[in-house]
């Protein structure tokens, strides 16, 4: 069975995340979302979007979903799971003051699941304040730390001293939120080795790349490549076959899961920020 990735959205109070969640449900991305929120309230719906809506779910007539998160994640993923028609994506909305790493953990223990990453919204024009607070910098910055990914809201430009504050926090590919490609950041859709007539054209800002081969891999060969890889890599995906047989690959970050799977080919594709990596980069790691 096929693992549905799952986002978990993290972000201190107010940073913007249900603003990130209405762009994500009214973006023509064309996948089936489920988003596990925690207050339809704040959800802002499209009316030409919406089909019905409970207590509970909202449906969409683009496909995507809405439920509420409750007080147990794991029985709100179990439920999804237990429907006869998966979602192609699920995404988690934690709450401000929730721990995304523990989330996280939920999401790698379920074997119907593959972990897609913590993406942090943060606040770019308060963050200063946030981390000047003794009451509020140990929670804030847990949440930038534990990211795959951060996008910064509330402002137009990246100031020096937004970006000191993220470097020394060890924060991995700071986006703005207004600008960020977000299906492309947080769904994967990325280009693959076959054309797509009509396909939007990659970001300027991230470099991607594509690997298909018939080839099979040494296994401890692809072990030792993956833990070596370079810094710049953000996201990778796809399948290996090696000659101890066929896995289905995630690189999120700091995170790499590689599961048995049946695979004739190795299909891969990865993305990182130009302005750390690029094609050749990448392409030369692999090669190496």
């Amino acid at each position: 069975m096929k693992r549905i990735p799952v986002t978990i959205i993290s972000g201190y109070l107010g940073a913007g995340k249900t603003t990130l969640i209405n762009r994500l449900l009214s973006e023509d991305h064309g996948l089936r979302l489920t988003v596990l929120v925690n207050d339809f309230g704040r959800i802002n719906i499209d009316e030409s979007l919406l089909q019905d809506a409970n207590a509970q779910t909202i449906a969409l007539s683009n496909g995507c979903v809405c439920c509420t998160l409750g007080e147990d994640l794991t029985a709100a993923l179990h439920r999804i799971l237990a429907e006869e028609n998966h979602p192609d994506h699920i995404v988690i909305e934690a709450s401000g003051l929730s721990d995304p790493v523990a989330i996280a953990n939920t999401v790698v223990n379920e074997a119907q699941l593959s972990y897609g990453g913590i993406i942090t919204v943060t606040d770019g024009e308060n963050l200063s304040d946030l981390l000047g607070d003794d009451l509020l910098r140990d929670q804030v910055s847990q949440q930038i730390r534990a990211a795959d990914l951060v996008l910064i809201s509330k402002c137009d430009t990246l100031s020096n001293a937004v970006m000191e504050q993220l470097n020394a926090l060890g924060a991995r590919t700071p986006t703005l939120l207004e600008s960020a490609p977000l299906a492309d950041l947080l769904f994967d859709v990325l280009p693959l080795p076959v054309g797509r007539t009509g396909a939007k054209s990659a970001h300027h800002s991230y470099a991607t790349w594509h690997h298909r081969s018939n080839e099979p891999m040494d296994r401890c060969r692809l072990g030792d490549k993956l833990a070596n890889r370079p810094d710049g890599l953000f996201r990778m995906k796809g399948f290996v076959l090696t000659n101890g047989g066929g896995y289905e690959l995630h690189v999120v970050g700091r995170q790499v899961s590689a599961k048995r799977c049946e695979a004739e080919e190795t299909v891969l594709v990865a993305l990182g920020p130009a302005a750390r990596i690029s094609r050749e980069d990448i392409e030369d790691w692999w090669h190496s």
